[in-house]
């Protein structure tokens, strides 16, 4: 006689916001698949459908509500986590249909409300079938977010992270590096170091050291750093380790050798947000006092490819003229590889809503186009001067053959992290070129973005 197995329930994800809340989602679904849940693709096949929100700026907490309300109205069955969590009051008054909500990172609360909704299947046979051990990945197989702490201690005036993730929490060197050293041995060939403050990685445990491969290893970004430059793919090779959210403390010079020595992916993300001292103080941000164009000219003399990375606020409140001009001459001196350029937004909860002087929206238009304009000038002279060289590529995509049969692919240098920064096209790639592939590339032409080339003649 045939025994039907119960049919398991299914889980759609909708994720907003930063690669962090990615982290997040990922976290939640593997969790939810070893207590045996199915993923589904799609509404209509979703027994319940979670909403992973983002609730950093007043236009992302819009952007979060109408995913909310389409996955009620396609789906009815809706459990909405995340950032916007915080504010669960308003969730429910626009939407009293959410079956549940839960805070940033709040996993046990989460899978309860699913178990709630929509009860694992049980059975006498179901925990004979084998799960698989692997995480579940929103990522492509070739690269994933290490996260290595939640939180932050810095009250920046335009920010509520701490609000809604909390004070800095990091994690145990060890269990960092354990992460690590699984994802890449099943595939991962570039790690993205991901936190609020990766710089302070490590400070609210002292900087407790734990054992790992037969010494002590410091929880602190520099010894993780050195560690994760000792990975090794299962071919042997180092995968690519890139370091985002990077405050400019003074120890964070020790990295710069190892990204000379090869150990890490010559690459910082700094969120320097602006350059006028005047405007830096408003912000409350910290390391305001650094000089900072003198450390990057140190930085590039011991790394020449160092790729710096930033965003930068226009339109604070009390930002006149004369700050923002500051701050186009600081970029013409720290000649920046990739920025990005946001206006300034009101979010609730955030100090710099009560300060004085706010900049007219007009004013703010235009002073986001010049900087977009000296930043797009900086990045088309910068790649301009790395045509003719041979630079390493990761591929992400591999095209079909066209009509005369040559086939295209999509990668990044590494000055590129995948969605923010840009890409390198290249022509006639073999057939048997895949996702996650590393190769040597001539750089035949350049934009203020992209670069485009071919792979290069061994």
């Amino acid at each position: 006689m045939a025994i039907e197995l119960p049919t398991q329930p299914k889980v759609g994800m909708v994720s907003l916001g930063c690669p962090k809340a990615l982290v997040d989602s990922e976290r939640i679904l593997t969790r939810l698949r070893a207590d045996g849940y199915a993923m589904s693709p799609d509404y209509a096949g979703a027994d319940v459908v979670l909403v992973n929100t983002c609730g950093f700026l007043d236009s992302a907490k819009e952007e979060s509500l109408a995913a909310i309300g389409e996955a009620i109205a396609e789906n009815g069955r809706v459990i909405v986590t995340g950032c916007m969590g915080n504010e669960a009051e308003a969730i429910r008054a626009r939407f009293p249909d959410v079956l549940a909500v839960t805070g940033a990172h709040q996993y046990e609360d989460v899978v309860g409300a699913v178990h709630e909704a929509a009860p694992p299947s049980q059975g006498p046979f179901v925990d004979l079938i084998p799960q698989r051990d692997t995480d579940v990945k929103l990522t492509p197989r070739h690269y994933s977010y290490l996260k290595i702490s939640e939180g932050c201690n810095h009250a920046c005036a335009f920010c509520i992270i701490p609000q809604l993730r909390g004070k800095l929490a990091s994690r145990r060197v060890d269990a960092v590096l354990r992460e690590a050293e699984k994802l890449v041995a099943s595939g991962t060939r570039e790690l993205l170091v991901i936190s609020q403050d990766t710089s302070a990685y490590g400070v609210d445990i002292r900087h407790q050291a734990y054992p790992w491969k037969g010494h002590e290893v410091r929880s602190h970004m520099t010894d993780l750093a050195r560690e994760l430059g000792q990975l090794r793919t299962p071919e042997g090779q180092a995968p690519w380790v890139r370091l985002h959210y990077v405050y400019p403390y003074p120890h964070v010079d020790a990295v710069i050798p190892l990204m000379a020595e090869g150990l890490l992916t010559p690459y910082l993300d700094i969120p320097f947000q602006h350059a006028s001292p005047n405007v830096l103080k408003a912000m409350k941000r910290p390391a305001n006092e650094a000089k900072v164009l003198d450390r990057l000219r140190s930085w590039r003399e011991i790394c020449p490819d160092i790729a710096i990375r930033s965003s930068f606020v226009v339109g604070f409140p009390g930002e006149t003229e004369a700050d923002f001009q500051y701050l186009l001459d600081w970029l013409d001196e720290a000649q920046l590889d990739r920025v990005g350029a946001f206006r300034f937004e009101p979010v609730e909860g955030a100090t710099a809503n009560d300060l004085p002087g706010a900049v007219p929206e007009a004013v703010k238009e235009e002073r986001y186009a010049r900087i977009m304009e000296k930043t797009e000038a900086i990045s088309a002279a910068k790649l301009g001067a790395k045509v003719g060289r041979v630079l390493p590529v990761i591929i992400d995509e591999v095209g079909e053959p066209d009509d005369e049969g040559d086939i295209g692919a999509t990668g990044r240098s590494q000055a590129d992290a995948p969605e923010i920064d840009g890409h390198v096209y290249l022509r006639d790639v073999s057939a048997t070129l895949k996702a996650g592939d590393v190769v040597e590339v001539l750089v035949e032409d350049a934009d203020a973005h992209d670069l485009f080339g071919v792979i290069a003649e061994s």
